[in-house]
């Protein structure tokens, strides 16, 4: 294994800062390894070798005369095939898109850009990132390195297996309703969406009141530092966040005084027996740490069809013309719930709207008794391959088996995915660390006291 396939962003920053190896050796180091786990991973939906290498160079320009940009600078990296990447193609993991490159950057990708980022191309996703696993018509499957035969989740799953693999150290994910997290918890990294609006997002989401965009990583500390640059207030985006971006790294270092609730199940899921008994583990772990935990059941039911209502109808209304027109284009799953969506009536459709008020206003009341929420973050720690859902939760759809993870898109809190070690079946378990309204500083003082402690 590589010498810089699992070394963290500060580690690489530090040693490229004082020109221990350049830029173009990191990335001609990456290539090498990139040919030899691509082929069975299936991690890139679009591979950018010569626009990698040019970005490099211009890197090591910088590092030799003093000019170093930040941490980012000279680290190779990748952004889902969900975001505008300018000079490449945005494809959505679907047949029905064009292969044109697109003209602009994301928001995020400029700030990545900005930082001497290195952008080696697009990560693969779901088909429009309606599944919760990791496969797509367009790309095919994307393999788990933790385990080829499972997948590594989605729909952010090109992102996750790359940066479990050891490829990079980080990568850019999207998360509309568990994204982010559903692959982080399955390949055992670190994985955080932030505050709705926090980082910004253009070109329009055909999800915009429950999309964003984060990173994916092998450490809060990572996670703090990539977050920390593609956060922040610009104008294209209406729901972007004017307030200034916390210092999140040094949240990570400093341990809180928080409230947490835990719930095992939110009060309406259910979890597979070797989940509960590692995340309850791991909860009682952080009680003989001193956290002040209290054991609690959120809710009465599953707020599924409020998250259907809104997700599936905005991508479905998107895809009308394909929908009718050329429907063999689509995942067939997909194809099924974006029909089912696009026939709810206006009043069926507003009344989910008001629903989603009124559950928003009940879990901002939870968190004004906590600092903290934990859950799962996901009821299982493996998916085979070429499975929609997980074997015993063929009653659930494509995405409500993943039951803990779309409730806080809903309510657009920060949430993270935190690996908290392996079950009895030698698979990683994760908990969901929730925080209260613009409190990302308080999950990021959690997990970093989990990793400490080596719980993780």
């Amino acid at each position: 294994m590589s010498e810089f396939s699992k070394m963290s962003v500060a580690d690489l920053s530090r040693e490229l800062g004082r020109k221990a190896f350049s830029p173009t050796e990191l990335l001609r180091d990456v290539l090498q390894r990139y040919e030899k786990l691509e082929p069975e991973l299936n991690m890139f939906a679009y591979f950018d070798r010569e626009g990698a290498l040019a970005q490099a160079k211009a890197s090591e320009r910088r590092i030799m005369h003093g000019e170093k940009l930040g941490e980012l600078d000279g680290i190779p990296t990748s952004v889902k095939d969900l975001i505008a990447v300018k000079n490449m193609p945005m494809r959505f993991g679907s047949k029905s898109s064009s292969a044109d490159p697109v003209a602009i950057d994301a928001p995020a990708v400029e700030r990545l850009r900005a930082a001497g980022a290195v952008i080696l191309g697009k990560s693969t996703t779901s088909e429009f990132g309606c599944k919760a696993v990791g496969d797509s018509p367009l790309s095919g499957v994307t393999r788990n390195p933790l385990d080829p035969n499972l997948t590594p989740g989605g729909s952010s799953a090109g992102a996750a297996a790359m940066v479990a693999a050891g490829l990079v150290p980080y990568a850019i994910g999207t998360d509309g309703g568990g994204s982010i997290r559903i692959p982080a918890a399955l390949t055992g990294i670190f994985g955080i969406k932030a505050q709705f609006g926090r980082v910004p997002v253009y070109p329009v989401s055909a999800t915009p009141t429950l999309a964003h965009v984060g990173p994916l990583t092998r450490s809060p500390e990572d996670a703090a530092t990539v977050l920390g640059v593609i956060s922040g207030f610009d104008r294209r985006d209406p729901f972007s966040v004017r307030e200034s971006v916390p210092d999140f790294n040094n949240a990570v270092s400093q341990q809180r005084d928080v409230r947490i609730a835990w719930s095992p199940t939110m009060g309406f899921g259910r979890v597979d027996s070797d989940v509960a008994v590692c995340t309850a583990a791991a909860v009682a772990r952080l009680e003989l740490l001193g956290y002040n935990i209290e054991q609690v059941d959120l809710l009465d039911a599953d707020p599924i069809e409020m998250w259907t209502s809104e997700f599936y109808a905005g991508v479905g209304t998107r895809l009308r013309g394909i929908i009718d027109a050329q429907p063999e284009l689509l995942d067939p799953a997909v194809l099924k719930v974006l029909q089912q969506a696009l026939q709810q009536e206006m009043q069926s459709y507003y009344e989910s709207v008001f629903a989603r008020y009124t559950f928003r206003e009940k879990m901002r009341q939870v968190f004004d008794k906590y600092d903290i929420l934990l859950t799962p973050t996901l009821p299982v720690s493996g998916v085979e391959v070429g499975r929609d859902v997980p074997e015993g939760y063929e009653d659930k759809s494509i995405v409500s088996w993943a039951m803990f993870t779309y409730p806080f898109n809903l309510t657009g809190n920060p949430a993270a995915s935190m690996p908290v070690g392996l079950t009895s079946k030698g698979r990683p378990a994760a908990l969901q660390v929730v925080g209260a309204t613009f409190d990302e500083a308080s999950i990021f003082s959690l997990c970093g006291a989990i990793q400490r402690e080596g719980m993780s």
